[in-house]
């Protein structure tokens, strides 16, 4: 019996999430895609997925990503990289379910790395990195996607990890280290601010320049430090999660020291509303983009 998408056939939003996960060309990637932990989403099908805490999914987006690293993958191209070693997976099971997805840009543009948000208990990447990794790489920049251990230390060390091995692999990724940026949204917002704060080397990863900006969205962190990067930062005023009071405080801070910011609250919207289509957030990633090629 032929699978029901095989090469050069679309997924659709009737295809089921069993199915994606399971396509052929994925390899050992596709469970990746989706949360490790089936208990943090439902819905069997691309068009009934349903993330924990997160809103405003649309259908259409996670089809278009699915698509998108499919079409990559049978073209031959990298859409997905280790951060470690088989070594360290051994010692480590967790760091199994770790690794970047690559959604590429222009040759030798700036990269970002984007991280889901999801409590820390898991990813919630289809709604909160990779629809941003897309329409970062439509924009010409390089963009990845990373999948992280659960916990607050281990997702930062994550994260280190990926910046290095970014940096360590740019001429092979054909990016440019310059100016790099950090994006994430709740969980993963205060993963791009502690990486911002701190630099990768202070959670295990190499000694690297601070990032030219971080763009977060709906997080109640509140730690910065004097020498934070420009930092941007969105949230919705319905938010009961993350409290827009809270992040427009932490903005008013690091601009009350001089450094760059940009802050935007949207009436109406909760929490983990991703791109924001069709919402008064609409547009809000374009103002973001700009407001980090303002730091090249």
């Amino acid at each position: 019996m032929q699978p029901a998408n095989g090469a050069g056939e679309p997924f659709t939003v009737d295809t089921t999430i069993e199915e994606v996960v399971n396509e052929p060309v994925f390899g050992d990637y596709g469970r990746l895609i989706f949360p490790v932990d089936s208990g943090y989403y439902s819905g069997d099908t691309l068009g009934d997925l349903r993330l924990t805490w997160y809103n405003n999914i649309d259908p259409e987006k996670t089809v278009e990503i699915v698509n998108y690293l499919k079409e990559h993958a049978e073209a031959g191209d990298t859409v997905f990289y280790d951060i470690y070693t088989e070594e360290e997976k051994a010692e480590d099971p967790g760091k199994e379910d770790t690794g970047l997805f690559f959604f590429r840009g222009d040759a030798g543009a700036p990269f970002a790395v984007c991280s889901a948000g999801g409590g820390f208990a898991y990813v919630g990447a289809m709604q909160d990195s990779f629809p941003h990794a897309l329409e970062l790489s439509k924009r010409g920049y390089n963009a990845f996607a990373l999948i992280y251990r659960p916990g607050a230390q281990t997702a930062c060390e994550d994260l280190a990890r990926a910046i290095s091995f970014i940096f360590e692999h740019a001429e092979e990724l054909q990016v440019d280290t310059e100016c790099y940026s950090l994006w994430g949204g709740s969980a993963g917002a205060r993963m791009a601010a502690w990486l911002g704060s701190y630099g990768p080397a202070a959670f295990g990863g190499d000694d690297l320049p601070q990032p030219g900006a971080v763009i977060m969205q709906y997080t109640g962190h509140t730690d910065y430090t004097e020498n934070d990067p420009p930092t941007f930062a969105c949230v919705g005023e319905n938010d009961a999660i993350a409290n827009w009071h809270t992040m427009e405080r932490r903005i008013q801070e690091l601009d009350a020291l001089g450094i760059p910011t940009e802050f935007h609250h949207y009436p109406g919207l909760h929490h983990g509303f991703g791109l924001g289509t069709g919402t008064a957030a609409e547009g809000w990633l374009d103002q973001a983009v700009a407001f980090w090629e303002a730091q090249m």
